[in-house]
């Protein structure tokens, strides 16, 4: 696995602390060595990464592209769409606390603090007690759940009906938990009776059902789009008050899986019916233009690859967060 990259802009104000494949941490510039910090600034990078390698060059605003559609998300499940509100970790643009003049802070104050040189593409959020699960749900038949399928007729070990094709609707989606392996090392996947072990009965089962319930909801407003969300991941962690509270990203085409509603209907063959609005064009490049054990420098990304990336991205914010539903 090739290293985590370092950003490349200092942002006053902020101190970096960590970088992903993708997106880059800060602190506030203030914070004690080893404090825990009140907030965060999340960044959206332009980087794309596949085969656990970081690619070069980036996408052209994907790091925007994905800031926007997990801002898009947010708002939706905070109940615009109808549905209760889900806490989420975003210091709230209406209210971040106090001011030096005793004042509640504004949306003005929010945009204050996110430097200009980021301006779009990252997020202030409230730092949290984050626990150790990646919550997958899947609503759909792929991937390497379909490779397991084919193999024994279950996905993570969850018996499902004989005669699924690849990318079939599941009869009811599923939770298909993942423990987060320690930096650089690989996610796992585990049971149920796995998750419970690790956080305790009552909170592996408000994981659970909080994942379903946000895919529920999620997958309904992105069929009204037509778009369908075949699985995705959630992150969760704990607030001050131990609520439990949506993080990270949220719904991206980095963390979903999503598939033109129209395409999946209709399509002959599993490339039709399973383009998916995401990296998938680079995947597919670079597993036919480097070969295993992909060691070393993977090859640049040619042009056509990166804009056709690129306008995947900017086809599924397009088609979620238009006012006409289809």
């Amino acid at each position: 696995m090739t290293a985590s990259p370092t950003p490349s802009t200092e942002l006053t104000g902020w101190r970096h602390v960590y970088s992903g494949k993708v997106r880059d941490l800060y602190v506030p510039a203030g914070t004690p060595e080893g404090a825990e910090p009140e907030r965060m600034l999340v960044v959206a990078s332009d980087r794309v990464s596949a085969f656990d390698h970081v690619l070069s060059p980036g996408i052209p605003g994907k790091g925007e592209l994905l800031t926007t559609l997990s801002l898009w998300w947010f708002d939706q499940l905070a109940g615009a769409d109808g549905g209760r509100g889900i806490p989420n970790h975003l210091t709230a643009s209406h209210t971040l606390g106090l001011g030096a003049d005793g004042e509640a802070n504004t949306a003005d104050d929010l945009e204050s603090l996110i430097p200009d040189a980021v301006v779009g593409r990252a997020m202030v959020v409230k730092s949290l007690d984050m626990l150790p699960i990646e919550c997958v749900v899947r609503g759909y038949l792929t991937g390497s759940g379909w490779a397991e399928y084919q193999a024994g007729g279950t996905v993570c070990g969850i018996p499902l009906p004989a005669g699924l094709r690849n990318g079939d609707r599941l009869p009811e989606p599923i939770y298909t938990p993942a423990y987060k392996a320690p930096m650089g090392e690989h996610d796992e996947n585990i049971s149920y009776e796995r998750t419970v072990e690790l956080v305790g009965a009552e909170r592996a089962a408000e994981l659970r059902d909080l994942s379903l319930e946000i895919y529920t909801r999620a997958s309904r407003t992105a069929e009204a789009h037509g778009v369908i969300l075949a699985d995705t991941k959630f992150e969760f962690g704990l607030d001050e008050n131990g609520v439990l509270t949506l993080a990270d990203e949220v719904l991206t085409s980095d963390s979903s899986r999503y598939w033109d509603a129209a395409a999946w209907a209709s399509g002959t063959t599993e490339d039709e019916r399973m383009a998916s609005f995401d990296k998938q064009i680079v995947r597919n490049w670079l597993a036919a233009n480097w070969a295993p054990p992909r060691e070393g420098e993977p090859p640049a990304l040619p042009a056509d690859i990166v804009e056709r990336t690129a306008a995947r991205y900017r086809e599924l914010l397009e088609l979620l967060t238009s006012s006409a539903a289809r």
